[in-house]
């Protein structure tokens, strides 16, 4: 049995940190590609280093995209320029590239489901209507009441706290800030809901010197006070349902220094960081990235659309917190199954929401990137898409307009349930 009193932790990173640079780098390349040539294929991974950053993958397009430029642009904006860049620099990082087409054996497989293939048809070259799933495997989606966003609240102010961190070394606020950064929130739950802050933790990278100040445990001090002032008693007094307290233990550079860090510190890898984009541990993952992916990897697009199920049940209030789990087969088009669990929380059984959403939802591929356009929103959006959702979560996110946060179906799978608590037929 789930215990009802526990402790939950989640983290976030900020976009300096050197997996998420990879996710940016992926993501921009994405959005380049997309906006250029909707239909392109691509499988973009990236790893960065002291003073290299490698692109690798497949990809398939009608367009030319300035790879180097791109990672080039993604990693000056992040902040890694010069020596405020603390070892990595834009302007003098290597950038190699290694990339294939898209193997046809799958492209085959996508370009036409195998619910409307005809024996021995090639489906390598055009692509249907009917898509299918470019990969096999499972996502899950999730949604609780804990927060207005649907998020359950440890990553809701993880992430709250990473972004300022970046908007406070962005606008010049704390100056001597560098791009990496990480925060964690430990939230205790009393019979199953949040009831305190039981820790907050910051750690940050930055210079060695503050304003002729040497001395690290100086430094230190200075670091602890500003932090607490500009990113933690900011975020917990606008955008936290539940106050700090006099015994919430504040944790801030606990190693003592953090001045190489980014790429410098440590090697980034796309994909590494699947659960700071979700749900921060709170509920499932299915193991896929999102990042660098094209909309018909179904490890992206069911991921968001399973995410979109899950919300709208928690908002027409047909549970307090659901989970849906979706897995596909290369080349397949429908689903092989749906799950869902609001543990315990429905006010209809699973059994009867299940049957909503295979009524209510299409969650073939190309129902999915349809709905949510998940094409054409790199063209909509200035170019840059993916890479504003590859740090600071893909889901719940309110600073940016994302069609699967939508909950423009809870009206009508509320109207759906008759007063005794059962599903309309």
């Amino acid at each position: 049995m789930t215990p009802r009193n526990f402790l939950f932790t989640s983290e976030s990173v900020t976009e300096g940190h050197p997996d998420k640079v990879c996710d940016q780098i992926s993501d921009a390349i994405l959005d380049e590609f997309l906006t250029k040539y909707p239909q392109s294929r691509v499988a973009a991974e990236t790893t960065v280093t002291t003073g290299m950053a490698l692109v690798c993958g497949e990809i398939t397009s009608d367009c030319y995209v300035d790879i180097p430029s791109i990672v080039r642009n993604t990693i000056k904006n992040i902040g890694y320029t010069g020596t405020s860049g603390g070892g990595f620099d834009a302007d003098t990082c290597a950038v190699l590239t290694s990339i294939d087409e898209q193997s046809c054996d799958i492209a085959g497989g996508v370009n036409k489901a195998f619910e409307s293939r005809k024996e021995n048809a090639d489906t390598s070259v055009s692509e249907t209507e009917n898509i299918g799933a470019g990969d096999q495997g499972i996502m899950f989606g999730y949604a609780c009441n804990e927060t207005p966003e649907l998020m359950p609240l440890p990553i809701s102010l993880a992430h709250k706290l990473s972004y300022r961190l970046a908007q406070i070394r962005k606008n010049g606020t704390l100056s001597y800030l560098r791009p990496d950064g990480k925060s964690q929130v430990t939230v205790e739950y009393v019979d199953g809901k949040p009831s305190k802050i039981n820790t907050v933790l910051i750690s940050t990278q930055h210079d060695p010197e503050i304003n002729g100040v040497s001395d690290n445990s100086k430094v230190q001090e200075i670091i602890k006070n500003d932090i607490k002032k500009y990113v933690i008693d900011y975020v917990f007094e606008n955008e936290s349902p539940i106050a700090l307290s006099a015994d919430t233990k504040i944790l801030v550079n606990p190693s003592g220094r953090f001045v190489v860090g980014g790429p410098q510190g440590d090697a980034g890898l796309t994909g590494r960081k699947i659960i700071v984009d979700t749900y921060g541990g709170y509920s499932r993952h299915g193991g896929g990235a999102f990042s660098g992916k094209d909309p018909t990897k179904v490890d992206r697009s069911a991921a968001y659309a399973a995410r979109y199920v899950a919300k709208n049940i928690v908002a027409a209030g047909l549970a307090e917190k659901c989970e849906i789990e979706l897995a596909y087969a290369i080349g397949v088009a429908e689903p092989v199954s749906i799950m869902v669990d609001s543990f315990g929380t429905g006010k209809i059984s699973d059994d009867e929401i299940s049957e909503l959403v295979s009524k209510n939802f299409d969650l073939r591929p190309a129902a999915i990137i349809s709905q949510f356009d998940l094409r054409g929103l790199p063209a909509k959006n200035g170019g840059k898409f993916y890479q504003r959702l590859a740090a600071y979560g893909h889901m719940g996110r309110t600073d940016l307009v994302v069609p699967w946060e939508q909950t423009d179906k809870a009206d009508s799978l509320k109207s759906q349930v008759c007063a005794c608590g059962c599903s309309s037929k």
